[in-house]
């Protein structure tokens, strides 16, 4: 398979590069610069900028499939200009896709754009799956609610939204920061402790991207989430019990706002979703529980 990867060079798509060159895909990077191939970051993929494509984009003429996992990163401070690129990047990704598609004369039969967990928005009680409605009640849900209706546009065969959880791993996204105060003697719940947590460990995030590739039957909204949604307090607790460390240092929620500002809702807010789309699909999730997941995570 051929298959282009739009954020490539991030997280998630640095490990996904991987699998699929490692079961002998021809993978081409897609970044904003050229920055990315000097350093020697997938040295077997190639890399394109989307100013090439425009200029030429019969380079991609052919491919099988694009995924999509460019926007800038939350994990800074919202203020207003901030929430402007967060929101803006992922609908110019989206945008950039969809422009593409449409200069292509072979089409690739599926495009993967990804998304968030956040689409169903904020709740303490309810469980989501795929079929529940979107619904939007803070900045995230609307920045998902925005980042799938620019999808929405891109002219593919088959088009795949996927509702991206928090990832984790011991190298990269949010887990080493989650994982810093229990190597310190001092983890416990975050405010109340009840919020959901919707999570998937790396492999399976990357694993549940190949099965989306690799199903036609697949389409529409995918959790990209494990089948154990926990709260943020269960969470803790199966970090403390996998790492042999203490959960009893609670942080209370005003310290959080003080710090984060409007971001600390990554933390004090949440959802509880199950990955309904990938288990009727087959999916087998490596590690479908947290306590799996951080027994993995532990012994790395």
């Amino acid at each position: 398979m051929r298959v282009a990867i739009a954020g490539g060079s991030g997280f998630i798509g640095q490990a996904l590069t991987s699998a699929l060159l490692m079961r002998g895909d021809e993978v081409f990077i897609i970044t904003r610069g050229g920055g990315a191939k000097s350093s020697g970051l997938q040295p077997q993929a190639e890399f394109l900028t989307w100013d090439q494509l425009k200029r030429d984009p019969g380079k991609l003429e052919g491919i099988d499939a694009i995924v999509n996992l460019a926007g800038e990163s939350i994990n800074q401070r919202w203020n207003a200009a901030a929430k402007d690129r967060i929101l803006r990047s992922r609908q110019q990704a989206a945008a950039q896709v969809a422009e593409l598609l449409k200069a292509l004369e072979r089409k690739p039969a599926v495009v993967i754009n990804a998304s968030g967990i956040s689409a169903y928005g904020i709740s303490a009680t309810e469980v989501f799956d795929e079929d529940s409605p979107m619904a939007v009640t803070d900045f995230l849900s609307e920045v998902v609610r925005e980042w799938e209706a620019a999808a929405d546009a891109i002219p593919a065969e088959r088009l795949v939204k996927l509702r991206i959880g928090v990832v984790l791993d011991r190298q990269g996204g949010a887990f080493p920061l989650m994982l810093l105060p229990y190597r310190l003697f001092a983890g416990g719940r975050v405010g109340s402790g009840k919020q959901g947590l919707s999570w998937i460990h790396i492999e399976d995030m990357v694993g549940l991207i190949l099965h989306c590739l690799d199903n036609d039957e697949i389409h529409g909204p995918v959790n990209g989430s494990a089948p154990d949604p926990v709260t943020n307090d269960e969470f803790g607790r199966a970090v403390g019990r996998a790492f042999g460390r203490p959960h009893w240092f609670p942080v209370p929620a005003p310290m959080m706002k003080l710090i984060f500002g409007e971001m600390s809702t990554l933390l004090l807010d949440g959802q509880l979703a199950k990955p309904k789309r990938a288990l009727q699909t087959g999916y087998s999730f490596l590690y479908p529980t947290v306590d799996s997941a951080m027994r993995q995570l532990a012994n790395r």
